[in-house]
């Protein structure tokens, strides 16, 4: 009789849910909070990064976990998700999980592709120390591979490749 050790990255029963939404018009403009968004491969209508298709930042995400740990580093009570420039701020499953997953937000299927290190605009958003406070809790980025509408509260889960 032979043991074999599953692929532990493989088992993610976990689901999440979308929290909060936001798009980005124009570099170096506020993020517009939304309660739906409409996912079209090369990004999200209304934002910024859609313009460029062969992007890997087609969709932004952080885990509204990490929020708490942001704001504790920054010593505030707390930290608002547009003040961090991503597209969905989502709770309940382990983003850094889905790197190199496909997993389907609402109705539209993305794949994690990349970590969504911080850049210099979060000394600015969050004061001095905010771009150290958001290093390692930054989440991820993501491609989309169908498009769909996403809104707020909607389900997060890893599909099985």
């Amino acid at each position: 009789m032979s043991t074999r050790t599953p692929d532990l990255k493989q088992i993610l029963p976990q689901s999440g849910r979308v929290d909060w939404m936001g798009v980005r018009p124009a570099r170096h403009q506020p993020v517009i909070s939304v309660e739906a968004v409409e996912c079209r491969i090369g990004g999200l209508v209304g934002d910024h990064h859609r313009i460029r298709a062969a992007s890997k930042r087609q969709v932004t995400l952080i885990q509204a976990e990490h929020l708490p740990a942001i704001a504790a580093l920054m010593h505030c009570e707390r930290v608002d998700p547009a003040a961090l420039r991503r597209n969905l701020c989502v709770s309940g499953i382990n983003l850094l999980a889905l790197m190199g997953r496909r997993f389907r937000v609402g109705d539209a299927v993305l794949l994690g592709v990349a970590p969504c290190d911080p850049c210099h605009r979060m000394e600015s958003a969050l004061g001095p120390g905010g771009f150290n406070a958001v290093c390692g809790h930054g989440g991820i980025t993501a491609q989309v591979l169908r498009p769909g509408v996403v809104r707020l509260h909607d389900a997060v889960a890893a599909l099985k490749d």
